[in-house]
């Protein structure tokens, strides 16, 4: 965990596998300078088919508003040095990750194979967004298929986004787990100038971007899940928005996936 800390460069193959467009930035902006082998993976193209959740509702289609949030995100992660080539989508709507688990899954476990990572950074499983759930599923049942394969396992590393809390939205922290250690990245100046001008490049979310916090991030080594249990107790945040699925239905999406998979309750 040294490296969280600050200590130079990461030596080697690094992905991001982030849900949408913005997560990377939002949860990991200081680390991106300094892992130069980085393959950023966004599982969807930010862009629900319900154009009530746009942040440019004037735009003509779903496929022009995804086209926007890319563009959005070359121009933000152009600044922390980052070229469109290290840029991949799954290509999925955004609130439809969870739809198939199980294929995500498959999906996740082609990129490791492909790129061999020594390090992945992606989401905890909190009930922030279905979509941040979905990707932290993924990578933890594609590290299974893989080491039932054989393969060497890169080290699994988790970014800090939000979930829900009782008077609101916890931003920047982690619900606690056990056996996860956590490091807090305290932004130096140019981080954080640099990080405030890569969430500006995203104007489409600018109400939502504006909760989190620039002058810190959260990391900690992946922790064990149940993805058959709610995350926490009481309502899940995306409860409260109608972001595509209730819990108890993502539950179940899960549930399906584990016996597709063959993973058991715990992936990973």
């Amino acid at each position: 965990m040294d490296f969280l800390r600050g200590a130079g460069h990461f030596a080697g193959p690094a992905l991001v596998f982030a849900a949408h467009p913005d997560d990377e930035t939002v949860g990991a902006s200081s680390l991106l300078p300094r892992l130069p082998e980085v393959t950023i993976v966004h599982v969807t193209d930010g862009a629900p088919r319900d154009r009530r959740w746009w942040g440019a509702p004037e735009t003509a289609s779903r496929e022009e508003y995804a086209r926007v949030r890319r563009e959005e995100l070359r121009a933000a992660l152009a600044l922390a040095g980052i070229s469109p080539g290290r840029l991949r989508t799954l290509r999925l709507a955004d609130q439809e990750a969870s739809l198939d688990l199980a294929g995500l899954a498959r999906r996740a476990a082609e990129v490791l194979r492909e790129l061999r990572p020594a390090l992945v950074l992606t989401h905890p499983y909190e009930g922030g967004h279905p979509d941040h759930d979905a990707a932290a599923f993924a990578m933890r049942s594609a590290l299974y298929l893989l080491r039932a394969e054989g393969a060497a396992l890169p080290a699994l590393v988790e970014f800090a986004s939000y979930h829900a809390r009782s008077e609101g939205l916890a931003t920047c922290e982690f619900l606690p787990a056990a056996g996860g250690e956590e490091v807090e990245a305290v932004l130096t100046e140019t981080e954080r100038t640099r990080k405030e001008a890569m969430l500006a490049c995203f104007a489409t979310q600018r109400e939502t971007l504006a909760r989190f916090p620039t002058d810190r991030e959260q990391f900690r080594a992946a922790p064990a899940y149940d993805f058959t249990r709610p995350p926490h107790a009481g309502t899940l945040n995306y409860e409260r928005f109608g972001w595509g699925c209730t819990g108890a239905e993502w539950r179940a999406r899960a549930r399906e996936a584990l016996e597709a998979l063959g993973t058991g309750e715990a992936p990973c």
